[in-house]
């Protein structure tokens, strides 16, 4: 009988919904955890009928079990980062936070989904005050997309000059490395709070690919972004690697019943 050699590999722990399509939520952060050389566990915070055409139901898990989830996977495997996605209430934002305060170890990244593909708010004004108050605070790293930024900031933005000030007031605001995602203006803003003690900016420009469904993309890159903090790269470089990762796997997609997803294993 054939043997391989075994490898122990670094952890990264997914707390979100489940994307029964499975190019969004969970699912998507599993498969880019594998690819990218890291085993990942997961706490489920809500659990969906969807497909790429649409959600048909969502139901929410108790804050209490979200938590069970994690603390029972972390015993074991020891995650060494995390991502969040997907957290649907306060209760379950405040559980979350407490988790993190406690496992302060973990370097965590925050993806806060708050808005759907087809721009609709999907959290309450309390969530999103629990966001601001407990669980933004604790992270390294916090990606929001150009809607979610004008939630959390309080106005518009309409301008690459715009989201340079929004990514440095929240930057200050939660003390953490800001990757602002530009959208419809093609460009995206990183923030680095740890490189000095002023910071600074960087703007990154690059085409938009209009061939492809983008939903998922924002789970990807937060998801690429904490599996290599969990293989031991600084916050600027995980972020500067999981830009490449997406690319690359917006500009080879999969084909399915006629649309182009992201392929998370781009040869």
């Amino acid at each position: 009988m054939q043997t391989f050699p075994s490898r122990q590999v670094p952890v990264a722990l997914t707390v979100a919904g489940s994307d029964s399509g499975g190019v969004a939520g969970m699912q998507a952060d599993l498969l880019t955890f594998a690819a990218n050389g890291v085993y990942g566990i997961a706490a489920m915070t809500c659990v969906t009928a969807q497909n790429p055409e649409g959600v048909v139901q969502v139901e929410v898990l108790e804050p209490e079990f979200v938590i069970k989830q994690a603390e029972t996977v972390n015993r074991y495997f020891a995650a060494r980062a995390a991502k969040t996605g997907l957290l649907c209430t306060q209760e379950i934002v405040e559980h979350v936070s407490e988790f993190f305060s406690r496992n302060a170890n973990i370097r965590l990244v925050v993806d806060p989904v708050m808005v759907s593909s087809s721009g609709a708010r999907l959290l309450s004004e309390e969530t999103i005050d629990a966001y601001r108050e407990h669980l933004l605070p604790i992270a390294a790293i916090i990606t929001p997309n150009l809607d979610e930024a004008e939630i959390l900031i309080g106005r518009p933005l309409r301008s690459p000059d715009e989201m340079d000030q929004a990514a440095q007031e929240m930057a200050t605001e939660w003390n953490a490395n800001i990757y602002l995602k530009g959208g419809h203006l093609e460009g995206d803003i990183l923030y680095d709070v740890a490189s000095t003690r002023e910071g600074e900016s960087r703007s990154f420009f690059q085409k938009r690919i209009r061939s492809i469904d983008t939903h998922g993309s924002g789970c990807t890159l937060s998801s690429c972004v904490a599996a290599n903090l969990a293989m031991g790269m600084d916050a600027i470089a995980a972020i500067e690697a999981a830009r490449i990762y997406l690319r690359r796997g917006m500009e080879r997609p999969v084909f399915h019943s006629g649309n182009r997803f992201i392929n998370h294993f781009p040869a």
